[in-house]
């Protein structure tokens, strides 16, 4: 994947993190450890946070407390791992929105990734995938294309929010081919669904674990998905670089993030066990089983990409004026 030229801040001062000097307090972790969570209890962050800490912790000998913390679209639990002391004992969930998107899209950002954070690890990624009512006649991306093009304005398309990754998908479609489509957007996942099984827009982008089971009983048609190679989940559905559209590639993810300054050697020993729980075979299959893979990364890596998909957000938030305003 091709990305902008990065920001000036962002990745020298995380990389600057990841060469913290500080050295961890050698009996490190003697207490247990909170894990913020900056969405609410029940959903689907909820559930990887508990897979993954529950063995986190048996392997690092504490408890690992998840403290959930939503509103904002993530940005208030977020706020609070960066104001959090860095001594290894507040960590918390990282995701696309906060720390790539919204630092582009508000003003009012409660926090500066590039400088109170350190990226830890991704621990599990999801494909979006393009979907239709069952029963909508186009049945691949260049027939919706087509069809948009057809028809400019009369057809629409559903996200759950301005700014949203299943938002910005389509502007790259309209940045790209002149696709003509209205965004609707909804307030969570159910209603964007029941919108488009209602009819009230003809399709959208979801996330495959929250789309899976529709598309299994027949409402939904997957046309594609975002990730740079077919799924495991859907092995019939073809990649949007293989339905025509090359360069469109996006995963949500589900990361680990610490306080900036947080000592190297406490960073270090975070991934090491989070990468450790996620190559397990039961890990494996719960990530299997809710339609989530598991993408090899490094530290550096994941500041790197933390970095370029920020960039590549910026220049299309830039370039199609959007705002939430």
């Amino acid at each position: 994947m091709t990305f902008p030229t990065l920001p000036r801040r962002a990745l020298p001062a995380m990389l600057g993190a990841l060469a913290t000097p500080a050295l961890a307090q050698p009996s490190w972790p003697n207490r247990p450890i909170r894990f913020v969570v900056p969405w609410p209890p029940g959903g689907l962050n909820d559930l990887i946070a508990r897979a993954f800490n529950e063995r986190v912790g048996a392997v690092l000998g504490q408890t690992i407390v998840n403290d959930f913390k939503p509103g904002a679209g993530g940005r208030i639990g977020v706020a609070e791992v960066a104001r959090a002391a860095p001594d290894g004992y507040v960590i918390g969930m990282g995701n696309l929105g906060p720390l790539t998107i919204f630092p582009n899209l508000y003003r009012d950002m409660p926090f500066d990734v590039g400088r109170d954070l350190a990226p830890v690890t991704m621990f599990a990624a999801s494909p979006l995938v393009l979907v239709t009512k069952g029963d909508f006649p186009a049945t691949t991306v260049a027939e919706l294309i087509a069809r948009a093009k057809a028809q400019p304005g009369r057809l629409n398309y559903g996200s759950v929010g301005i700014g949203t990754a299943q938002h910005l998908i389509f502007e790259m479609f309209r940045q790209r081919d002149g696709v003509d489509m209205v965004h609707v957007p909804y307030r969570g996942n159910t209603d964007s669904l029941l919108a488009l099984l209602g009819g009230d827009v003809q399709a959208m982008f979801e996330t495959l674990p929250t789309i899976l089971p529709a598309i299994r009983d027949g409402r939904v048609r997957a046309l594609a998905v975002t990730t740079p190679t077919r799924v495991p989940q859907l092995p019939d559905v073809p990649t949007l670089a293989e339905a025509g559209q090359p360069g469109i590639e996006v995963s949500t993810w589900y990361a680990v993030i610490a306080p900036a300054r947080t000592p190297a050697p406490i960073l270090d020993r975070l991934f090491d066990v989070y990468t450790q729980v996620a190559q397990t075979p039961d890990m494996q299959r719960f990530l299997a089983e809710q339609g989530l893979v598991w993408l090899p990364n490094t530290r550096a890596g994941f500041a790197e990409r933390i970095a370029a998909e920020s960039a590549r957000w910026a220049v299309l938030i830039r370039e199609r004026g959007i705002s939430v305003n």
